[in-house]
């Protein structure tokens, strides 16, 4: 199991939104942005505060991915 933020990716591009202005947004270490990019889990602080700059559920902006267990 694993989790997906393409959706968040394809959010910032509607936007017209990069990763930088989306760290800085919601306050984020460019470690944390890094993580995310490599499909990493991050905090559920993390997600939250994602969710709530964009008026968003956490299902808009992630999804879990089967690895085949």
């Amino acid at each position: 199991m694993g989790f997906s933020y393409k959706k968040l990716w394809h959010l910032l591009l509607d936007k017209g939104m990069t990763k930088e202005e989306l760290r800085l947004a919601i306050g984020v270490s460019p470690s944390t942005i890094a993580k995310m990019g490599r499909g990493e889990n991050v905090s559920m602080t993390v997600l939250d505060k994602i969710c709530g700059y964009f008026q968003c559920d956490l299902t808009d902006i992630v999804e879990r991915i089967d690895q085949g267990e």
